[in-house]
């Protein structure tokens, strides 16, 4: 599994893992300790890079548009 670059912090240290209770992905930090879930049926193409890369995360804060790919974000 391949580290990404953080939403929040823009370190190369962003993760995931399935969690088995929920079924959701859970994205998380080693840097910052930022998590956010993932509903993987909430991906599509991202308009920045044209890749099936661009995924909707949730934090405690914020629902939002995240490219695995190219590292941009959008508001839902």
């Amino acid at each position: 599994m391949a580290l990404q670059i953080c939403p929040k912090c823009k370190e190369n240290s962003f993760t995931w893992f399935i969690n088995g209770k929920t079924h959701l992905t859970s994205w998380s930090c080693f840097n910052c300790d930022y998590e956010a879930k993932e509903d993987e049926s909430d991906q599509c193409i991202c308009e920045n890079c044209e890749e099936k890369a661009k995924k909707k995360l949730k934090d405690k804060e914020k629902e939002y548009w995240w490219c695995s790919n190219c590292n941009t974000i959008s508001d839902l």
